[in-house]
């Protein structure tokens, strides 16, 4: 990635079913102007945002409609958790 890239904002979208026993999948990911209509879809829809540049960059490299790496787990598993209190309010 060139250090331009790197610069760009990334927006990577999961979704998982609460309850599901499968992982979560990347549906969406971008950097730019791509990531800026990824915000603004989820902000439009009430989807609640985390930002965590560093997972979003490890997330980045998953391919769409793929489920996460077991590596990954629990850095996402904290994320859901977030996203799961925030939206109970």
């Amino acid at each position: 990635m060139s250090e331009d890239q790197a610069k760009r904002p990334l927006a990577v979208a999961l979704h998982y079913e609460k309850g599901s026993r499968e992982a979560p999948r990347v549906v969406a990911k971008g950097r730019g102007l791509v990531a800026e209509r990824i915000v603004a879809l989820a902000e439009e829809n009430g989807v609640v945002i985390e930002s965590n540049p560093v997972l979003a960059e490890a997330l980045s490299g998953v391919e769409l409609d793929d489920t996460i790496p077991v590596e990954l787990f629990d850095a996402v598993a904290v994320v859901i958790g977030y996203v799961l209190r925030q939206s109970r309010r």
